[in-house]
């Protein structure tokens, strides 16, 4: 197919794949055209930077890698339940107080600031590159006055001149005949983007965060108020087994045997009292503001739980799992970095002009015959630079196999995450069933242990120990129901949970609209 080319267009190109068919067809007829109208040779450069600029790219074709995991989770989720992409977090988290402290988070917290505030940063680099694609044109008006010797001139007088000049002017503009400017541009808005998915990983997480923290706090807050209402109960049995012990009916070891039991609740609250103090810490520094009592206080039997998901399939986590957004960007921006490199072994052509008016008098600025203007293409190809092009064209492909290796491996990471989530969930529940009965078991052991002892049937010891396994057994339940919520929270974000209402295919496709990736 070669042959079919235009005889005008270089051969080593069309070998290297740089032109495509239907540019060297324009190529040719605007050629022709040129060569019938002599009078029009001077517009076919302009003509050919046009058709050559920006249609062609030296940046290899993009294929998007294979699903480096298996195409199911070994766990699967009830599919009546609801799939990530038809929820936002308003509705998967129903309690309305935290509702109430993701809101101030995602208001206040300062990661998520900076998240932001990089996304401006890549947007403002993405502009510059992209203006790169157009010249710069500029006004520029200018006096210059100078006096020559009389020994320089032939008058043998000295000599004082002016010059006065006006008009517009365009600063070196690169003709990207073989798309570098281009795939700079594209690898910006690549990074552009991945950075704007890298600030939505940030929020989602942030939401993920509040929500688990605040499900510590009402798990603290329930342990605290059954260890409190234990507390309270020991501490009246050691009243009645102080008055026993002075009217002789028991003995001082059963009354040591309740103080231990005492001892044992005090240290308890005072330990879960610390855990509580640390999370509301680390609460308010997740809200980045103060927060309100009633909210600190609330416990995990009175809150909400979170809904329950659907997880779908593997392949779903590439269009909705932000760092895999991520991470598929950075691949694309080195993919097109690749073409920038490619691009330098070639010519590099450049325009400089500028029009207007110069006079040696102010007045004659604007007159007849007063029109100046200049045109300065210029071509540069390095010679000889030590291997510089290669080593940078190495480099960018040895970049774009370490991206291709940090998205497979960002896959493998999500997938690895909804997994553990969704066995979570399932073990979990298991095991909170499991709690409840226990619970019941013990309740019933130390009720009838206590009766027993007040029988005479039984040691004070049988008490001990059921009193411990019982306190034991309330603890495990609440930091088991804890866990569970907190199973479905961490899948709302392994499966990368909307941050608001907008579906997310809308946002990419808003926001390519934004940043102008169709020029």
């Amino acid at each position: 197919m070669i042959s079919s080319y235009p005889a005008r267009v270089p051969r080593r190109l069309l070998y290297m794949g740089v032109i495509n068919t239907g540019a060297s067809v324009k190529l040719a007829r605007i050629a022709a055209v040129s060569g019938k109208h002599p009078a029009r040779t001077y517009c076919v450069g302009a003509i050919l930077a046009l058709q050559l600029t920006g249609c062609i790219s030296l940046a290899p074709d993009y294929v998007r890698p294979p699903l480096p995991v298996a195409r199911s989770y070994e766990e699967v989720a009830n599919s009546s339940r609801e799939t990530i992409d038809v929820i936002g977090w308003r509705n998967y988290f129903q309690d309305v107080r935290l509702q109430s402290l993701i809101e101030l988070a995602l208001e206040n917290n300062r990661d998520l600031h900076i998240a932001i505030a990089r996304v401006d940063e890549t947007r403002a680099a993405y502009g510059i590159e992209r203006s790169a694609q157009y010249p710069s044109i500029g006004a520029q008006a200018g006096l210059d006055r100078s006096r020559v010797p009389g020994d320089l001139n032939l008058t043998g007088k000295p000599i004082v001149g002016s010059q006065y000049q006006v008009g517009l002017g365009m600063a070196s503009w690169e003709l990207d005949f073989w798309g570098r400017v281009r795939s700079l541009k594209d690898a910006a808005l690549e990074n552009y983007l991945a950075t704007n998915a890298a600030q939505r990983a940030v929020r989602i997480d942030l939401i993920a965060q509040v929500a688990i923290s605040y499900l510590t706090l009402s798990e603290l807050n329930e342990r605290l108020f059954l260890a409190d209402q234990t507390l309270s109960s020991r501490a009246e049995s050691y009243r009645i087994f102080s008055r026993r012990v002075e009217v002789g009916s028991t003995s001082r070891l059963n009354l040591t045997q309740v103080a231990v039991l005492v001892t044992q609740a005090q240290s308890l609250v005072a330990q879960l009292e610390q855990d509580r103090a640390a999370q509301i810490h680390r609460l308010t520094l997740l809200v980045g503001t103060a927060l309100n009592n009633t909210v600190l206080q609330q416990r995990l039997s009175t809150i909400d739980a979170p809904r329950r998901l659907h997880a779908g399939v593997p392949s779903d986590l590439l269009t909705y799992r932000p760092d895999i957004i991520a991470a598929e960007h950075q691949l694309r921006a080195a993919n097109a970095n690749i073409g920038a490199a490619r691009a330098a072994f070639f010519p590099r052509i450049a325009l400089t002009g500028s029009a207007g008016s110069a006079s040696a008098e102010l007045g004659g600025l604007f007159d007849s015959g007063s029109h100046a203007w200049t045109f300065s293409p210029s071509i540069s190809l390095p010679l000889f630079d030590g291997g510089l092009r290669n080593s940078n064209l190495q480099l960018t492909e040895a970049r774009r196999h370490i991206a291709v290796l940090n998205y497979e491996k960002t896959i493998q990471n999500a997938f690895r995450d909804v997994s553990d989530a969704l066995s979570a969930r399932i073990w979990l529940d298991y095991q909170v069933d499991i709690a409840s009965t226990t619970l019941a078991v013990q309740s019933e052991r130390a009720h009838l242990s206590t009766l027993r002892y007040d029988n005479g049937s039984a040691s004070f010891l049988d008490v001990l120990d059921a009193q411990r396994d019982l306190l034991t057994a309330q603890q495990q339940l609440v930091q088991l129901q804890r866990a569970l919520a907190t199973s479905n929270v961490s899948l709302y974000a392994a499966l990368g949970g909307a941050s608001d209402d907008i579906p997310i295919e809308d946002k990419q496709l808003d926001l390519k609209k934004k940043t102008g990736s169709s020029q």
